[in-house]
């Protein structure tokens, strides 16, 4: 026996709340969508309910509450009803997700759009680098700075003098002078 395969009565409907939904302004810049954001990630129907997945900019976005608010709103005068409105941080929201449409609605807008990241493979480590660059240290003898002030630093190689910084104690004299020394500055290449 053949049987037909029949589409599911549910689809079209999904189709049209999902355009409702990515409709949605997003109420901190109107200029953009929560599709155009990449904020809107899913549109479904469990149990008889329509459900609404949505991953904020991060986690503790003050818009999220008004999100929820304006797509059951939306939605439940587009006809769907009742509508859950589910919020989903992993993975985390990143400006990758902004479409080519919402990156030239904000930029049209004056808001620089980020750039995407660049292309990466994902099963490789992240490179990270702990700890400071040494400072250059002054060159003894002659040629360096003259002798120190007792308890002060030295002025940095380069013959730069060190800035005096007042004191001030709580009746607001100045008791004493500290020397502290400029900020040594690389040159880039």
């Amino acid at each position: 026996m053949v049987t037909a395969i029949r589409p599911d009565p549910a689809a079209p409907a999904l189709e049209v709340a999902r355009e409702v939904a990515a409709s949605v302004p997003d109420p901190e810049l109107p200029m953009v969508t929560l599709a155009d954001l990449g904020i809107l990630r899913d549109v479904t129907a469990e149990d008889g309910q329509l459900v609404v997945t949505i991953t904020p900019t991060y986690s503790g976005c003050p818009a999220l509450r008004e999100i929820a608010q304006d797509l059951r709103h939306r939605l439940s005068q587009a006809g769907f009803a009742p509508v859950t409105v589910r919020t989903v941080l992993a993975p985390a929201w990143t400006s990758d997700w902004i479409t080519p449409a919402g990156r030239r609605k904000l930029q049209a807008a004056g808001i620089a759009p980020p750039h995407p990241a660049p292309a990466r493979d994902r099963q490789a480590p992240v490179p990270l680098i702990l700890g400071t660059p040494a400072a250059p240290r002054p060159a003894p003898g002659p040629a360096g700075p003259g002798p120190p002030h007792p308890g002060h630093p030295p002025s940095p190689a380069g013959g730069v003098p060190a800035v005096r910084l007042p004191r001030h104690d709580p009746d607001r004299r100045v008791q004493c002078h500290r020397v502290q020394g400029p900020v040594p500055l690389r040159r880039l290449p």
